[in-house]
């Protein structure tokens, strides 16, 4: 039917259509097909006391990036565009992780400070643990999803190309952290995917120098996708 989609309720809804003042070009997106991807805005990565604050990684930029995301969350659920949280984490008895032969167990930041300090196993983006948690400022709704992943890519081993697909999702506007590492990792796969992507500039942060958000805001712009400011977004869910 021309025009309308069904989601998995049956439920019917008609094109959103907005344009979004972007880099390198404005772009028109359906709102009833796109969908935010929190990734990891969790207390392992913005939050004092946290995996990334205790390594010595700085999150000083943590509090806006939270502020903008509240912002873009809030436009995109009025408006009627998909939330999806994800979240890195390790099951208690780390089988997820690769193990040994892995290079996740020897990369990945957790797995690599739980090695190197065997009484804090259990402590760093681990299922239950408070690094673990979705930070308190932005708890998911009850309409939102949450997704838990093993691997830097959001796709990789996980449910949510399906998720997406069911919904009739098209285009996806990643936020979150960090922007060079599990951002890209997960915008690059859905790129391969064929999801039209859009990276939130000021909703996102990096881990290291000012140079590797730098370079992941290049790689977008110039091959993977499209650039856009939270102010952006909210003002075309708004129509304006």
């Amino acid at each position: 039917m021309k025009g309308r989609m069904y989601e998995p309720t049956g439920f019917i809804r008609r094109a959103k259509m907005v344009t979004v003042q972007a880099k390198p070009e404005s772009l028109q997106i359906d709102v009833h097909r796109s969908a935010v991807i929190v990734v990891d805005m969790q207390n392992a990565f913005v939050s004092k006391g946290g995996m990334f604050d205790v390594s010595g990684l700085d999150i000083s930029a943590a509090g806006s990036v939270i502020r903008n995301n509240k912002k873009l969350i809030k436009a995109a659920r009025e408006a009627g565009c998909k939330v999806v949280y994800l979240m890195m984490s390790y099951d208690s008895n780390y089988v997820d992780s690769g193990g040994p032969e892995s290079p996740n167990w020897h990369k990945e930041l957790g797995l690599a400070m739980m090695r190197k300090n065997p009484a804090a196993w259990g402590k760093y983006v681990t299922r239950g643990s408070w690094d673990e948690e979705i930070c308190s400022d932005l708890k998911p709704g009850p309409e939102d999803m949450v997704i838990r992943k093993s691997r830097y890519s959001g796709f990789h081993g996980t449910n949510l190309d399906s998720i997406l697909k069911s919904y009739n999702i098209k285009y996806c506007l990643y936020t979150g952290v960090a922007t060079n590492v599990c951002v890209e990792s997960t915008l690059r796969h859905g790129y391969f995917l064929d999801y039209w992507p859009i990276l939130v500039t000021d909703a996102v942060n990096n881990a290291g120098p000012p140079m590797t958000q730098k370079a992941t805001l290049w790689n977008v712009e110039s091959a993977f996708g499209w650039l856009a400011t939270t102010a952006d977004l909210v003002k075309a869910f708004a129509g304006k």
